[in-house]
């Protein structure tokens, strides 16, 4: 992306990690204010519904039933250490692709929104519930799904074919 400078391209992608924590943070808001603990919303019956969970653990909830006492302090600050790594990285726009720039910023605002869940209140809310028969898929929430979809792109950069330097040999 060599037709921006790298401070305009600072400002893109901490931007738009800005607006994934933004949204997070507000869709978490609205859940937490609105709907009970466990209680359920049939928005599309029998495909996807909203909840309100917690969980205390990690991804797929990995660790949701620990009693360490350890258990938010490790994993706030592992996940802090992974933050503030995407976030040099994007320092450094200007040597990134394209596809791997925007999915860096898309976990960036997701990894910070749930960081900043686990530190402040020592769970992260999940909402969003997908299943279909006896397939049900873990609740997640906008800060998951920035995550997953800049993980999708990162490795969409990693297979795409780069092209050869114009004065190969």
């Amino acid at each position: 992306m060599p037709e921006l400078r790298t401070p305009d391209l600072r400002w893109k992608a901490y931007g738009t990690a800005a607006i994934v924590f933004a949204l997070d943070r507000f869709t978490k808001w609205l859940i937490e204010t609105n709907v009970s603990v466990m209680d359920t919303y049939h928005v599309i019956p029998g495909f996807f519904d909203i909840v309100h969970s917690e969980n205390r653990g990690v991804a797929f909830g990995f660790l949701n039933d620990s009693t360490n006492e350890w258990r938010t302090t490790i994993l706030v600050v592992l996940a802090s250490a992974a933050v503030v790594f995407v976030a040099a990285m994007l320092w450094n726009a200007q040597r990134l692709d394209r596809s791997s720039f925007w999915g860096l910023s898309l976990i960036l605002g997701g990894a910070v929104g749930n960081v900043f869940d686990r530190a402040v209140y020592g769970r992260v809310t999940d909402f969003l519930d997908f299943y279909f028969r006896d397939y049900h898929w873990h609740t997640f929430n906008i800060a998951d799904s920035a995550i997953v979809i800049g993980s999708g792109l990162l490795l969409l950069d990693l297979l795409r074919p780069k092209r050869q330097a114009a004065n190969a040999s």
